[in-house]
Formats: structure tokens, sequence, C-alpha cells
């Protein structure tokens, strides 16, 4: 078995990298970037009409939605790819390993994370707040709007979520991306392929610096939560 690699070799690594590393950094913030973007976009107002409607069928969707949140990312993947393959619905849009198709598979995973705490989030709220907005003649936006400030922590923790799920996600961006180099590739699919081929130091220093971006990241959101307080 080979070493752990030292400062040294992690050095070199990164050196070796060098040319293509700012790419491969880049790449993976602008997906996992949008896909959160898109995921919030989606699941906020779902998650939203979900907590406050009551309807046939709301228990059923319900269920969906927490299934969603432990759905194995490949699985994901995979509907994607059939989708987006040649012979798929959308093929004719020729996505596949495109950018574009990672986004999809990664918003894909994010959106029931986001449905799922936001759901959470406004039924832990007074139900009466909802009644007494609507009474002093708010309209519908507006009590959202109130709703969602007043949830406001929960739905830093529901970008917190779903931006670590997608920035360390690998198995469904692998499937429908191709990890192309210079086109596809990003940090987890690097990882992966690096350590395939044996070149250890060069799969941990990609590791330290996905760690690092996700501890930054999470450093930022935790700062903006607790800064939200009341």
């Amino acid at each position: 078995m080979s070493p752990m690699p030292d400062a040294t070799g992690l050095g070199l690594a990164l050196a070796a990298l060098a040319p293509d590393l700012g790419e491969i950094i880049a790449l993976s913030m602008l997906v996992s970037g949008v896909a959160v973007v898109l995921a919030m976009a989606i699941g906020v107002p779902l998650g939203v009409w979900l907590g406050l409607h009551r309807f046939p069928g709301r228990r059923l969707l319900v269920t969906v939605v927490n299934t969603g949140m432990g759905l194995p990312p490949v699985v994901v993947g995979l509907f994607v790819f059939l989708l987006l393959a040649r012979s798929g619905p959308l093929g004719g849009l020729e996505l596949l390993y495109t950018p574009a198709a990672m986004i999809a598979a990664q918003t894909a995973i994010a959106v029931p994370l986001v449905v799922g705490v936001t759901l959470a989030a406004i039924q832990a709220l007074d139900e009466r707040l909802h009644v007494l907005l609507l009474s002093l003649g708010a309209s519908r936006l507006q009590v959202y709007l109130k709703l969602l400030a007043e949830a406001r922590l929960s739905l830093a923790a529901a970008l917190a979520a779903a931006f670590g799920a997608v920035i360390s996600e690998v198995g469904a961006v692998m499937m429908v991306g191709g990890n192309i180099r210079g086109q596809t590739r990003v940090m987890t699919t690097a990882i992966v392929l690096e350590t395939r081929q044996g070149n250890f130091a060069l799969a941990v220093a990609l590791s330290v610096i996905l760690l690092v971006i996700a501890l930054a990241v999470n450093w930022l959101f935790t700062v903006v939560q607790q800064r939200a307080r009341p």
C-alpha cells in the first residue's frame, strides 16, 4: 500500500495539476452554484405551498419529498442520463456530457432537500401568524414573504444543505458529465480519476482543496445565519 503523501508530495501534486486546477475549481463552483440557485428557486415556493395548503394527495407528495431527500444520487444520475440520452425524450437537446447535464442532475438532487427543509420550517411556525396576516389584509404574496422572513434561519440551513450535497456529489455528475478534461471535469470526478490511476498525492491534494472550499462556504452560510437571528 502506498504511504500517505507528505507536504512535499502534496505540493508537487498541485504543481503538476496547476494548468488545470483553476479550471476544475471554477467549473465545480459554477455547476454547484447554479444548481443550488435553481434548487432554491424551485424548492422554496414548493415547500411553502406544501406547508400552507391541505388537499387530497398531499401526504403522498410529502412522502415523495422525504424519499427524494434520501434518494441515492446515482439513481438521479441514471434518470437524468435516460432523459438526455440520444434515444431519450430530451435527446434532441444534445445536453449529455455537458455542464448543463451536470447542473440538471445536481438540481434534481438538491430540490427535495430544499423542499423538505422549507416545508418543515413553515409547519413549525405558529399557525395563527398565517391567519393574522390574512385578517390584516395582506395579499397571498405578502403572506408568503412574511412567512419566509420568519423562517429565514431554516432557509439558510436549506441553502447550506443543498450546497453540501451537490459540491460533494460524484456518481451522478460522472454519469451525465463523463469527466471530460477541460469540459466536464470537476473536483470530485478528478479525485476519483486520480485515485484510480494511483496518483494518491494528487487525489489527496484535490480532496484538501474541496474540503477547504466546503468549509469556507459553510462558514459564510453560518455567519449569515447567525446574523439573521432575531
